[in-house]
């Protein structure tokens, strides 16, 4: 039987949207979606109702019907209702979790990327030696109020008591869940093994204890999968379940619901390892931000609380500091005037930009919340600390210390945006040029956003488990991703090394479908926008003698390059791109490289 109807949903905290794909013409496509408000708060409490609201647009849409008796018709029964419907959900404030470890550079780190691997936010970090005294560690369990807790400590023969003492402390601290009384607070072991049974004696009459396979068996190696799926399941079976409608709502679902930024991380996963390609994902939120990565095979995210284009956008400012973001404004301004204008921002989140230069000043601040976020990120994913990491990948990356960051620009294949700043800019050219100016990419890179925002959607449908569509969902999955969910931007093409303004560091030469070529000569300072569609274009990238393009200095490249809807970007700035110091010199600059890529048009 082939899986013909999906209706996919994802629960936001503010907005609940919903799409429908549909096996059409032997393919699977985005076919209609909906969107209504989400009602997990007050009056309604139940947040089915925003879902049958948001898929009552499709109905209206589609001329399908759906809904029957205020529930989800699936199977599809003629043409009516659907094959299988899945939901993520971030409403509620998503998975909040505190996450302990003996020493926080080791166990601590390792149980932190567990747990934001798994969609969670990591709202402190308890350590043995965490330089806080017990007291202050159980009052601040108890202030927090955390959804979950992940204990984890000592390689499996170690010592045990370090791990001991932190569960004293947790059941000391008697914590209570956020959502719902009547039931104790999950916490996950994911320690020394040796140490179970204290663990279990010391927690087990005041939490919800489950065991799962330690963290860090030996200091060399991190296992991060089994608390993983722990938390995911406890996340449905205990949190969810606390939720306004969510009993509800899971009875519909034919897949366990997800967090949202799980379901994200999950898709990227998948799409690098389908592919064989590095990549590097951003969702970029009113409140926070989320960075997602896999590089050397390894899977990481990121959470950057406070780093968002709303609600904490006056904290984008505090962290960047007023001449960081007033170097991305292409027009004079004073001072005062610009932190005015953001702060008005912050009182009036849900505001867009009525002119060119409110425009120019959002995505000023949203270039340096992504360069922040991306900081943060790149310190976060690193090899392990504490030991010589193991080595397992090929000696080409030049990983060779402990804690070094796994993070390689030169390496990265594809760059995706999401989130209203970047998804919903007035022009393409607009969202291209952020991703370049905040993460600057080296060599050969492909830039893409999320049409939509569907990542969630398609994350959750990648792992639907019922044996007879699990095939078909994530062929679905994938390729509604290349097809419907991706808007191809073009490709970043970019130098590195030592050069002086003005001078040549790379020649290209392409060669077209109909057989002619163009030659093209790129400058330091310079960038170069050549207007191509999304198919391959065979390319003879030629450095100068001091700048790499990914072989090394001097060293040529032949290489298929892909356009998009914004096309072949040349950028010849260095790394770190450096912007004049004054005023007049810096709007200049930021002009030339607007018009270069016909940023705005009419400016």
């Amino acid at each position: 039987m082939i899986l013909k109807t999906i209706l996919a949903t994802d629960c936001g905290s503010t907005t609940t949207k919903a799409i429908l794909i549909e096996f059409v013409n032997d393919e699977y496509r985005l076919t209609f979606r909906g969107e209504a408000p989400t009602t997990v708060e007050a009056p309604f409490e139940d947040v089915t109702r925003g879902v049958l609201n948001a898929v009552m647009e499709i109905e209206e849409l589609s001329g399908r019907k759906i809904i029957d008796n205020d529930t989800i018709v699936s199977p599809s029964n003629g043409g009516n209702g659907v094959d299988i419907y899945i939901s993520t959900s971030s409403a509620g404030g998503g998975l909040q979790m505190m996450v302990a470890g003996v020493v926080k550079t080791m166990s601590g780190e390792s149980a932190e990327r567990a747990a934001l691997g798994a969609g969670s936010i990591v709202m402190d970090i308890i350590a043995s030696n965490d330089g806080r005294l017990p007291h202050e560690k159980i009052k601040r369990i108890r202030e927090l109020r955390p959804d979950m807790i992940l204990l984890s400590g000592g390689i499996d023969g170690g010592t045990i008591s370090h791990v001991v003492e932190l569960a004293e402390i947790l059941a000391a601290a008697n914590p209570q869940p956020r959502l719902g009384q009547e039931y104790k607070l999950p916490v996950i072991y994911a320690g020394n093994k040796e140490a179970q049974v204290k663990i279990k004696n010391t927690l087990r009459d005041k939490v919800d204890l489950d065991l799962v396979d330690n963290i860090r068996p030996v200091l060399e190696r991190e296992n991060l999968e089994p608390s993983r799926d722990k938390i995911h399941d406890l996340f449905m079976e205990h949190v969810m379940q606390q939720a306004p409608g969510y009993k509800k709502l899971m009875s519909w679902t034919d897949a366990p619901i997800m967090p949202t930024p799980g379901a994200v991380g999950s898709l990227i996963e998948m799409i690098s390892k389908n592919e064989g390609i590095t990549v590097v994902g951003v969702d970029i939120g009113g409140a926070t931000t989320d960075i997602f990565s896999v590089f050397q095979g390894k899977f990481n995210r990121t959470v950057s609380a406070n780093l968002g284009m709303s609600y904490s956008i006056c904290n984008v400012l505090a962290e960047s500091g007023l001449d960081n973001v007033l170097r991305w404004v292409p027009f004079d301004i004073n001072r005062k005037e610009l932190t005015n204008r953001i702060g008005n921002k912050m009182i009036r989140p849900t505001t867009v930009p009525q002119s060119l230069e409110e425009l120019f000043i959002e995505q000023a601040i949203a270039r340096e919340a992504l360069r922040l976020s991306f900081k943060q990120h790149k310190e976060f994913a690193v090899g392990l600390k504490g030991i010589q990491k193991e080595r397992t990948i090929s000696d080409t990356f030049d990983q060779t210390t402990s804690g070094q960051s796994l993070v390689s620009m030169m390496d990265l294949d594809l760059l995706v945006g999401s989130g209203g700043v970047l998804s919903h800019a007035p022009r393409r050219e607009q969202s291209a040029k952020m991703l370049i100016d905040a993460f600057m990419p080296e060599g050969i890179t492909q830039l893409a956003v999320d049409s939509i925002f569907m990542m969630p959607q398609l994350g959750v449908l990648a792992h639907v488990e019922k044996e007879s569509f699990s095939e078909d969902a994530r062929k679905a999955a994938l390729e509604v991703f290349h097809k419907d969910c991706l808007i191809r931007l073009g490709t970043c093409i970019a130098p590195i090394g030592k050069s002086k303004p003005g001078e040549i560091v790379l020649t290209a030469t392409l060669t077209l479908k109909d057989g002619s070529t163009e030659d093209h000569v790129l400058k330091n300072g310079q960038i170069i926008r050549l207007d191509f569609p999304y198919e391959a274009i065979n390319t003879v990238l030629k450095p100068s003698k001091n700048m790499d393009i990914g072989a090394g200095n001097g060293q040529e490249i032949t290489t298929d390059i892909f356009g998009g809807t914004v096309g072949l970007i040349f950028d010849g700035r260095d790394r770190p791109i450096t912007i004049p110091e004054d005023q007049d010199k810096r709007i200049e600059s930021l002009r030339s490289w607007s018009k270069a890529l016909n940023e705005y048009p009419d400016n």
